[in-house]
């Protein structure tokens, strides 16, 4: 990868384990990650279930970050079950998956909600990985621009500081393709992905749309990322079920040149 062509942004590669593991299978992960030599070239952040934040914490290499995988929109108060950005920050959280389509789709969090949780994450100066996609019908009915620009549109009118899109990471990520096994190939994520771009520059500003990462997510394999990364567009992956094996290793080394790879 050429860093000019992507305007110098850092790559990211998330890996979001939902709720899959357990103490051991976390330490198995962990170990693998803490081998790598990143060297600077790509930004790595876990996203283990919140019961196990404390021990990823505690124990994943300097360099490598951890997201929670969803947080509410107020500091504290009478909701059951919910955590606080002001409560990951408190444990040393970095990071915040904030309107994944499992959340959209299973527990209803519309637009609106995604975007107030989104503006208080921030508001805590908790970084964001904004998600943002189309259901295989929008795609086939032609509306995946519009939904994605909604769904964008939505976060960014509650953005109301320029420089709070320094610690957001667009993530994109057809529904139609996550844990199906199903892939955007790299020509339509790319598409998307200027798509989202052009909407940054015409109605954010022209900084947030080249500074902005925008990464992919969908069935992210080691077989299939290298071309995906070498889109123009695509600053990176957040990755589902792979980021439970070994090949997050090699997902991750697509953006690590091969002279610096532990594996080669």
């Amino acid at each position: 990868m050429d860093p000019e062509r992507k305007h110098n942004r850092k790559p990211f590669v998330g890996g979001n384990f939902k709720m899959n593991g357990s103490r051991a299978m976390l330490k198995e992960i962990i170990d693998r990650l803490n081998t790598l030599e990143l060297k600077n070239h790509v930004e790595v952040v876990i996203s283990p279930p919140t019961l196990y934040i404390d021990q990823a914490h505690k124990s994943v290499r300097e360099g490598i970050s951890i997201a929670a995988q969803n947080a509410f929109n107020c500091t504290k108060g009478a909701y059951t079950g919910e955590i606080s950005p002001e409560q990951l920050k408190d444990v040393g959280v970095d990071w915040v998956i904030l309107g994944h389509s499992e959340r959209r789709e299973i527990f209803k969090e519309a637009d609106d909600f995604v975007a107030s949780k989104v503006a208080h994450a921030l508001k805590c100066d908790l970084k964001v990985i904004a998600c943002i996609g189309e259901k295989l019908e929008e795609r086939e009915a032609n509306k995946t621009e519009e939904v994605v620009i909604r769904q964008l549109q939505a976060i960014a009118k509650n953005i109301d500081d320029e420089k709070k899109w320094e610690i957001v990471v667009i993530a994109y990520e057809p529904v139609w393709a996550i844990g199906t096994g199903k892939v955007a190939t790299p020509e339509q994520a790319q598409e998307v992905h200027v798509i989202i771009r052009k909407w940054l520059a015409e109605n954010v500003s022209e900084k947030v749309a080249q500074e902005t990462r925008i990464i992919y997510g969908g069935s992210v394999n080691d077989a299939n990322s290298p071309e995906l990364a070498k889109q123009l567009d695509i600053d990176g992956f957040l990755v589902g079920g792979a980021s439970l094996t070994e090949k997050f290793i090699k997902i991750i080394e697509c953006f690590i040149p091969p002279e610096d790879r532990k594996s080669k």
